[in-house]
């Protein structure tokens, strides 16, 4: 399969390349700045200077490259900073919008061209943008802009759907990453191996649907 990978350059995205490339698949892996780990993976492309919340900085990036037929779209980028209520910090709430919120929805915008008429997209979200779910409240920009992807995301599945493109948003787990200080329950192998399972289990029927990588639905 030909398959983009978009915020590659660490954590779990560079794990996705890693498993995907070794299982033979194309894989395009997108990033601002390729580390020596992704450069040694030796995915089919490397597209660096991809900045989510820059549309002509994508654009450039993208045009070298003629892309078409991508089966799948994994958009992993993403970012995480504290916003207690007594910390409410609007600069970092707003650029965590930008990047968690409006920069998957101009990635999938972007690359639509290049994808296949039955190509599936999973937007990497979190439970922590489940409202039904905040049983701890705080972590307020971060919260609020991944409920605000998992809308977008799911407006998103009924424009696709009759091309014939799924979207799903998927939760990778409490993962120990750079972005979470190492802290966790699950390490970057077993959640990209989730998340790829999810990937073939999930068809156009599932389109809007906001799952666990351990396969289990997600509430609203």
């Amino acid at each position: 399969m030909k398959i983009a990978i978009v915020g590659s350059n660490r954590g779990i995205g560079l794990e996705l390349v890693r498993q995907l490339t070794r299982d033979g698949h194309q894989v395009y892996a997108f990033c601002r700045i390729a580390c020596d780990a992704l450069r040694g993976i030796q995915p089919h492309a490397i597209i660096e200077n991809f900045d989510v919340t820059r549309p002509d900085a994508m654009q450039a990036a993208l045009a070298p490259y003629p892309i078409t037929d991508l089966d799948w779209l994994i958009h992993v980028s993403g970012l995480l900073k504290s916003a207690s209520l007594e910390n409410f910090n609007t600069e970092t709430i707003l650029e965590q919008f930008t990047v968690n919120a409006i920069g998957p929805i101009l990635t999938v915008k972007l690359l639509l061209p290049c994808l296949a008429p039955s190509a599936k997209v999973a937007l990497l979200t979190s439970r922590m943008g489940s409202i039904a779910d905040n049983t701890s409240g705080g972590s307020y920009g971060y919260r609020m802009s991944k409920s605000a992807l998992n809308s977008a995301g799911k407006s998103l599945s009924r424009d696709l759907k009759h091309r014939g493109i799924a979207v799903f948003l998927l939760h990778p787990g409490f993962v120990k990453t750079q972005m979470t200080g190492y802290n966790g329950h699950i390490d970057v192998t077993t959640s990209a191996q989730g998340l790829i399972r999810l990937m073939h289990q999930k068809t156009l029927a599932d389109t809007g649907t906001f799952w666990h990588v351990n396969g289990d639905p997600l509430p609203w």
